[in-house]
């Protein structure tokens, strides 16, 4: 018995630092994730926006409410964070990617902005699908 215990409170222990292995798919949205995470800290909002689908049909739901298209989003984007100031430097926790179809993920995180405005962070999830070869954020809510 004193074994079992001692199992049950040392397993948690045992899996902590050990890294997901990602499957192929989820590999290439994290790459896609990375590359906004990189573009958004050199201040290029048009780079960032290169992870989004280029559609009316995109949303994007944050405080604010619902963003409707990639145009209004990148527009959105301009007016909150307008300097690298406003950016500042973003890092990305990636706690859950899963998926929903054969061409659909959901992804859900956390996101913390060191910056000298005052910094900023909270959660995330973001819905990809693979168009014309391709991930793409459909769908964000960020909050």
């Amino acid at each position: 018995m004193k074994k079992l215990l001692l199992l049950l409170i040392l397993a948690p222990l045992l899996c902590f630092g050990q890294e997901k292995e990602w499957s192929k798919e989820e590999q290439e949205i994290l790459a896609v994730i990375e590359k906004q995470r990189q573009d958004w800290n050199n201040f290029d909002l048009e780079g960032f926006m290169k992870g989004y689908w280029k559609s009316e049909e995109l949303r994007f739901y944050g405080k604010s409410g619902v963003t409707s298209g990639w145009n209004s989003t990148l527009e959105r984007y301009k007016k909150a964070y307008p300097t690298k100031e406003h950016t500042g430097h973003l890092k990305f926790v990636v706690n859950e990617i899963s998926r929903i179809e054969k061409k659909s993920y959901y992804v859900m995180g956390e996101f913390y902005l060191e910056r000298s405005v005052g910094n900023a962070n909270g959660i995330f999830m973001i819905l990809f699908k693979k168009i014309d070869g391709e991930w793409k954020i459909i769908a964000d809510t960020s909050c």
